[in-house]
C-alpha cells in the first residue's frame, strides 16, 4: 500500500517495519542528516543509513545531539539515534543548547529496559524514560507498526511546529534489526 510518506508501507498489519522503509519514511518526511551512537535495536536502521553513505557517527550522544545542531544551522533537518541511557549522557546539550535556542532534531530513541525486559543496566532508565522526557519538555511518541505512518506524520509535524527535539521510542522487535 502506498502510505502517507510516499513509499511503499510494509506495516500496519503488525509485522515488522524494514529498516529501508523506516528510512526511506524519515527521508520522505525531510530527514536529511543522521547521527549517532550504536545500539543493537536501531541496528538495521544504522546499518541501512550507512549503506545509503548517510550516517555520521559520534563518539557520544552529546555530540551527536551538537553535531545534529550544527547540521539544522546549515539547512539540514537531523536525526540523532541513540538508546535511551544515551539521554542521560545528551541532557545538558539537549537543555542548555536544542531547548533554549530553538534547535530542533529528531531523537530516534532505542527503548532499552522496556516493560522490565532486558539487562539490569537497562531497567531504571526503562521504567521512567516518558517521565524523564516529559521533565525536559521533549515531546514524545512510542513508535508501533499499527500506528507507524500516523507516528511518523506526528513527528514531522511536531519537529515543523514545535522547533525542538522531538523523540520517536523504539521498542525491541518493532524495526527489523541486524539479527532476526
Amino acid at each position: 500500500m502506498r502510505g502517507f510518506f510516499g513509499v511503499y508501507l510494509e506495516w500496519g498489519n503488525g509485522t515488522m517495519i524494514e529498516s529501508d522503509v523506516f528510512v526511506q519514511a524519515l527521508q520522505d518526511i525531510g530527514v536529511d542528516f543522521y547521527t549517532g551512537v550504536p545500539d543493537s535495536i536501531l541496528g538495521g536502521i544504522i546499518a541501512e543509513l550507512m549503506e545509503r553513505r548517510l550516517y555520521t557517527p559520534a563518539v557520544r550522544e552529546d555530540e551527536a545531539v551538537a553535531m545534529a545542531a550544527g547540521a539544522y544551522m546549515s539547512g539540514k533537518v537531523p536525526a540523532v539515534l541513540m538508546q535511551n541511557s544515551g539521554l542521560g549522557t545528551s541532557l545538558n546539550t539537549l537543555i542548555s543548547l536544542n531547548m533554549i535556542y530553538c534547535q530542533p532534531c529528531i531523537l530516534i530513541v532505542s527503548w532499552r529496559g522496556y516493560q522490565g525486559k532486558d539487562a539490569p543496566e537497562h531497567l531504571v532508565m526503562g521504567e521512567v524514560m516518558p517521565q524523564f522526557l516529559d521533565t525536559m519538555k521533549i515531546p514524545h511518541r512510542t513508535l508501533s507498526e499499527k500506528t507507524a505512518i500516523e507516528d511518523l506524520k506526528w513527528l514531522a509535524e511536531t519537529f515543523m511546529k514545535q522547533r525542538i527535539p522531538v523523540a520517536l521510542l523504539i521498542t525491541k522487535g518493532v524495526v527489523k534489526g541486524l539479527h532476526p
